[in-house]
Order: structure tokens, then C-alpha cells, then sequence
């Protein structure tokens, strides 16, 4: 049977791409921000494992505003990242995994998750960027991928305790597919920020730090926010938590705190990373 090994979230700036691109991993102004993966690499090489369920949203490159579904599950067997604008070099292709893709597809459903289902995907930098940073060189591919696009664009958004019910499914579906694989879960956005309007800028570093210690023993706690408490304590764009929540859902009570690491600001953006070993 499958294992679910852990989970990671890590923040997925497009400007850390632009920063891989050209080397500035030590550069004095990115060097807080890069300090905080060794860690989470180590981890990943100790675990090994063999599929990476990517937890993200869409910015434009699948969908758009005329067309949002809820929750999209990639089924093909690779994903091409495109570019979207930001600038960032495109990377070769990610290996996907089919039948663990159908196996979940089937399995949510049956759970009552009515999910869009992708045999072509593009993956923009909110599934690239983060498999960069836990497993740096460029085109390296050392896990298979499924992409789980959530929305967190258009309104109205999947609530989060939808969102933290999803990953119950999710940890159900993984845990029942046949085939001996280990499984990472990795949820990818936020940590607080606000990208247009008068709070442009806005970062809440409390509610941040809050949440990066209510999502290992609490999880419900974040679950019971509401979208519109979302965008009042972590900005318009700082709603990507629920994809953390997905991730969160998917793993054992209790689950074991391997390393944290918070930075601000990136990009006007505040980056959090956290790494989350099963209990099993």
C-alpha cells in the first residue's frame, strides 16, 4: 500500500524563481530566505520519496476568470511548465504518475469531491518554483508529480474546512492505492500578502507565525476561519493557506514538526516554509 510520508508548504514567489535563474541564492538580500531549505532537503533525502502530490493554485496559465473550477487533478503522464509572464525561464517537463492520478480522482469522487479532471496540464511557477527549491539543478526530476490546482483566485473560494476536508479525502484515497509508493504531500503559496488595492503591501507577521504553529497540532483551528477572515488577517492573496490545509488534511494526528522557517518580506510577500513528518 501507499505511504504518506509527511507534508511540506513553502511559500512559491514568482520573484524566487527569477532569483534561482540567476544565482542569487547567496546574495545578501536572498540569503535569509534560501537558509531556510537545507533543512527541508535533508529531510526529503531521508524519506525519499517517490511521488510529490502538488498542492497549488492556477494563475492564469490553465484557467482564467471565465472558466475557475474549484479543485483540478492533473492526470497525464507529464506536465509542461509555460511561460506566464513573470519573466521566468521555462523548465523541462515533470513526470507525472496516471494511475495514482485516477486512483485519487476516483477515490475523491466517491468521497463527494466533484473535481475537474486534466489529462493536459500546464504547471506555472506555484508547482515549479517550490520543486526548485527542495530539489535545487535545473530540469532535475526526482519524483513524480500530481498537480492539484485549487482556487484561490476567483470567488467565491472553497471554504476552508472544505479545503481541510479535501486532504481528508486526499489521505484516504493515497493511503488505499495498492502499489508499494511514498508519497510527499506539498502544498505550495502564501504566507500573508495583499498584491493591488489601498492594502497593497500588507503582511501580518503575528497571524503568519500563528499559523505556522496551529497548522502542526490545530489544524482545525485555521479550518474554522472563513475566506473573508482570510483576506482581513492575511491579505487578498494570503488565502493561498487553504491549500495548506488540503496538505495538513491529508496527514495523521499527530504529526511531528521537522523544521519551520519564516522570512520577511520577499517580494513584498512574507515566505513560510514547514516540514511535517506522519506520525506512521
Amino acid at each position: 500500500m501507499a505511504q504518506i510520508v509527511g507534508g511540506i508548504c513553502t511559500s512559491h514567489i514568482p520573484a524566487i524563481g527569477n532569483a534561482i535563474a540567476r544565482g542569487l541564492e547567496d546574495d545578501p538580500y536572498w540569503r535569509p530566505f534560501f537558509g531556510g531549505y537545507p533543512r527541508a532537503r535533508e529531510w526529503l533525502a531521508d524519506v525519499k520519496p517517490d511521488v510529490a502530490v502538488m498542492i497549488y493554485n492556477d494563475h492564469g496559465l490553465n484557467f482564467f476568470l471565465d472558466k475557475m473550477p474549484t479543485f483540478a487533478i492533473g492526470a497525464a503522464a507529464e506536465y509542461r511548465n509555460a511561460d506566464e509572464g513573470w519573466g521566468l525561464p521555462t523548465v523541462a517537463p515533470f513526470p507525472g504518475d496516471p494511475k495514482l492520478s485516477w486512483h485519487i480522482i476516483e477515490s475523491v469522487m466517491a468521497d463527494e469531491f466533484d473535481v475537474t479532471t486534466c489529462q493536459e496540464m500546464l504547471v506555472d511557477h506555484a508547482f515549479t518554483v517550490p520543486l526548485q527549491l527542495l530539489w535545487p539543478g535545473r530540469d532535475r526530476r526526482d519524483v513524480r508529480t500530481v498537480p492539484i490546482a485549487v482556487n484561490t483566485i476567483q470567488h467565491p473560494l472553497p471554504s476552508p474546512t472544505r479545503c481541510f476536508k479535501l486532504g481528508h479525502a486526499l489521505g484516504r484515497a493515497i493511503e488505499s492505492y495498492p502499489e508499494n509508493l511514498r508519497v510527499v504531500l506539498i502544498a505550495t503559496g502564501g504566507m500573508s500578502h495583499q498584491l493591488d488595492g489601498e492594502r497593497a503591501g500588507f503582511i501580518n507577521k503575528e497571524f503568519d507565525l500563528h499559523c505556522l504553529e496551529k497548522i502542526v497540532d490545530e489544524p482545525q483551528e485555521l479550518a474554522s476561519y472563513t475566506i473573508h477572515d482570510l483576506v482581513q488577517l492575511a491579505g487578498t492573496q494570503g488565502v493561498e493557506l487553504i491549500s495548506w490545509l488540503v496538505m495538513r488534511g491529508a496527514l495523521d494526528e499527530p504529526v511531528k514538526k521537522v523544521h519551520s522557517h519564516y522570512h520577511i518580506p520577499v517580494s513584498n510577500t512574507a515566505a513560510g516554509l514547514m516540514v511535517l513528518a506522519n506520525a506512521a
